[in-house]
């Protein structure tokens, strides 16, 4: 089992399955707590388990709730903020060692 992560104030982070090819990474959110403007090589999907976040890619913004799910391109600067606090599920392809 992988440990849970403080990353950015009010977000954690957690691995739950990991393949050089593929990551499955659990972020839960305070609300109000942001994660901050981004990007990396690594393609990303988010499902959103539970809350309500004001997602941005690349200058675009998108209001997600339960349910809802996302793609992000390679290096597409995307950030996002908890507007009700919740889970992301977020999956990356290759793995992102740097969450190792």
């Amino acid at each position: 089992m992988f440990p849970t992560v403080a990353t950015d104030p009010g977000v954690t982070r957690q691995v739950l399955a990991d393949d050089p090819a593929l990551m499955l990474v659990a972020f839960r959110f305070e609300q109000g707590a942001e994660g901050k403007l981004h990007n990396h090589v690594h393609v990303q999907s988010t499902f959103v388990q539970s809350g309500r976040f004001l997602f941005t890619i690349d200058g675009v913004e998108a209001e997600v709730g339960p349910g809802d799910s996302l793609m992000i391109p390679s290096n597409a600067v995307h950030g996002c903020r908890c507007l009700e606090a919740g889970m992301l599920v977020d999956s990356f392809a290759p793995r992102r060692d740097d969450f190792l």
